[in-house]
């Protein structure tokens, strides 16, 4: 095996000048002051821990405020500047304060190329200016960069979110202006390239900067180098590191095998056979330390990769045995296996799953460690025809058992229907489900659940057949149940809900509040006085109720429905005063006048001396039922509920009007009393 390690691997120029400052910082401090560091100094978990064991804080950049605050009260303290730098107000607030407060210390380790950066958004931006970054927006560097730019300013991840915004024509709306274009220092040297062609289309003028950091260009190229001789490629950093992550995209393009870890603790999940190459790159945050650990380790797990190859090469295989083996390839039909010796495993459809519908593609990748019995060896064409179904139905039988035992829920699919019932399979195990307990109603289409994935309860084993029997019915019984339990500890008098309209009786209406039903009695649902609930509500409506009162034992809610914003007398008094005029709708005629309705459930009394000019005989002489006209209202009796209205009073002088009025109110309260008491004797009839 050739073990390759990147030149260019691991820390560049500006990470190992911080974390040289750093370091010589928390030395000549020697826990005298306090050193801080904004954000974290490098992507490295093992480097962070060390330097806090030295006494280093680390701070998110938005507690700068309440470091300040610490400097102000007399603590010695030395801000760390990390090299992707910080924003500029940032840095402007604690250059003020260090400038009041000599206990408080910067050292900005900006890198060079980032602050070349910052100071190219500086001078190139601004009125008539327009600066364009490309990079991660949420980036640390990115961020501090574009704070140095004025005015109009724009950051882009990548060419196709370029792209994406000159398509749009956005870019339209800055012609004229001067454009200048720059890169994130880590940026991906293609993906620049790409960049710089769609903005000269649009912006033949255009300044560009080309601010990659050569450390970071020479890396990216080497590794692109190195992935495209190596059958295997290690990037060594973290994945909150752009630089490690950049790295591992361009080895990904060109290498099949690329692993991303973070340290020697992870070699341990890199399978390499001794002929092949492998290539080592790591990001700028990590410590040339552990790039040697790494690389040791490899050379170690090689060693001992070898020895098993060596003696596993020698092994038979012999029918009956239980094997693992890496898998090759995957067909329609069949699944290869890598055994580790010179035979190749084969499992076939049927062997490797129970579910006849269910494809092979779905269920095992290259790659995949499978466990199967060998039930026939051909020496002759080096072939060992293998059964899984039996390995798992032994091993997943045990767990189908253990639920029984302890009402654990499993989940499967429900893969036929059978008489009598359904089969789930469970772990590779299949189950049978009695037609009662699927939870599908009598007499239903069993079919209606096939393919889906439901929930059950073993309710019963048979061991001298390995037979298991469960119930869908049950799960969804406790979880009514619990959804129940759920909804009475919570209920409480006054709590609203939203609610669906299950059923309607001659009394009321009965609402589903969640998988509990309440009941609205017929006088809550209107305040007009109805027969029937369907004069107001339907089977299926959505309605907004709350909770007048409850009965936990009993299992009765009494629900609410109208409430005093409906309430058509509240309405109205909100609506009209004494001496408004209103468009009335005449809706019965009585001998002594005629009723109108003000707005919908308040009607007013319009007395037969308040209809005309003229003395008449009856109301119909000048008005019919469903006419709108127009009326004055003339007294509102708060108490009673009672309104009075006049068309008279529009037609002459108020106080004619006024005097014959108040003569005849005593008539006409009688005689509306008098007919209400004969409608409510009828209706008792």
């Amino acid at each position: 095996m050739e073990i390759h390690i990147a030149e260019n691997a691991g820390f560049c120029f500006g990470v190992e000048r911080a974390t040289r400052e750093l370091e010589k910082e928390l030395a000549s401090a020697n826990g005298k002051r306090t050193v801080i560091t904004l954000g974290r100094i490098i992507h490295n978990e093992r480097y962070t821990e060390k330097i806090a064991k030295m006494g280093a804080e680390e701070a998110d950049p938005s507690d700068v405020d309440r470091i300040i605050e610490r400097a102000a009260g007399g603590e010695e303290i030395s801000v760390v500047i990390r090299a992707h730098g910080e924003r500029s107000d940032i840095l402007d607030k604690l250059e003020h304060c260090a400038k009041n407060h000599p206990n408080l210390k910067i050292l900005d380790c900006t890198c060079p190329y980032v602050r070349k950066v910052r100071d190219i958004a500086r001078k190139n931006s601004g009125e008539g200016k327009l600066f364009i970054l490309i990079g991660a927006p949420d980036h640390p560097e990115v961020c501090g960069i574009m704070s140095c730019a004025t005015g109009d300013k724009l950051t882009f991840q990548n060419s196709d979110d370029l792209s994406l915004w000159i398509s749009n024509k956005n870019h339209e709306s800055f012609a004229g202006k001067t454009v200048a274009i720059a890169a994130q220092t880590t940026q991906k040297i293609a993906e620049w390239k790409k960049c710089i062609e769609i903005i000269k289309k649009v912006y033949t003028n255009a300044l560009i900067f080309d601010t990659i950091c050569s450390v970071t260009e020479n890396r990216q190229r080497e590794t692109h180098e190195l992935a495209c001789q190596s059958d295997v490629t290690i990037v060594i950093g973290s994945m909150h590191s752009s630089n490690s992550r950049k790295l591992w995209e361009i080895a990904g393009a060109v290498c099949g095998n690329v692993y991303f870890i973070n340290d020697k603790s992870a070699c341990r999940n890199i399978k390499i056979s001794p002929e092949q190459k492998v290539s080592i790159t790591a990001g700028a945050s990590t410590p040339r330390s552990v790039i040697q650990e790494v690389y040791e380790t490899m050379n170690e797990q090689m060693t001992e990769n070898f020895a098993e190859l060596l003696e596993a090469s020698m092994k038979t295989l012999n029918t009956g045995d239980i094997v693992e083996g890496t898998v090759t390839s995957v067909s329609q039909n069949e699944i290869h296996l890598d055994l580790g010796t010179k035979t190749t495993g084969v499992i076939t459809h049927d062997k490797a799953t129970l579910d006849p519908q269910a494809k092979l593609a779905d269920l095992y990748k290259v790659g995949d460690i499978v466990k199967a019995k060998v039930v026939k060896v051909s020496d002759i064409d080096g072939i060992a025809t293998l059964d899984k179904t039996r390995v798992d139905s032994d091993a997943n039988w045990y767990k189908i058992v253990e639920a029984s035992e302890s009402g654990e829920i499993l989940e499967g699919k429900i893969t036929e229907v059978v008489k009598g019932g359904v089969i789930i399979t469970i772990l590779g195990v299949k189950v049978f489900i009695p037609a009662s307990l699927t939870g599908v109603p009598k007499d239903g289409d069993l079919y209606s659940i096939q393919g889906t994935m439901q929930k059950v309860k073993i309710i019963e084993i048979k061991a001298d057949r390995k037979r298991a029997y469960a119930s869908i019915r049950a799960v969804l019984r406790e979880e009514r149940k619990a959804k129940e339990d759920a909804f009475w500890a919570e209920i409480a008098e006054g709590k609203e809900y939203d609610g669906e309209v299950k059923s309607l009786t001659s009394f009321g209406a009965f609402v589903d509040l969640g998988g509990v039903d309440g009941m609205v009695h017929t006088t809550e649902l209107s305040w007009r006085r109805i027969k029937h609930p369907s004069e107001v509500v339907s089977v299926g409506d959505k309605i907004h109720v709350f909770v007048k009162a409850f009965d936990r034992e009993k299992g009765r809610i009494s629900l609410g429905y109208k409430t005093e914003e409906s309430n058509p007398w509240t309405i109205f008094t909100t609506k009209y005063a004494e001496g408004d005029v209103a468009d009335v709708k005449i809706v019965s005629l009585m001998p002594f006048g005629a009723f109108a309705e003000v707005v919908p459930g308040c009607d007013g009394l319009i007395h037969i001396s308040q209809i005309a000019d003229h003395k008449i005989a009856k109301p119909e002489e000048v008005l019919e039922i469903g006419q709108v006209v127009a009326a004055k209202i003339t007294a509102i009796d708060e108490e009673n509920h009672k309104v009075s209205l006049s068309i008279r009073a529009l037609i002459e002088p108020e106080e004619e009007v006024a005097e014959e009025a108040a003569e005849e109110v005593v008539e006409a309260v009688e005689a509306e009393v008098a007919d209400a008491a004969e409608v409510e004797a009828a209706d008792a009839e």
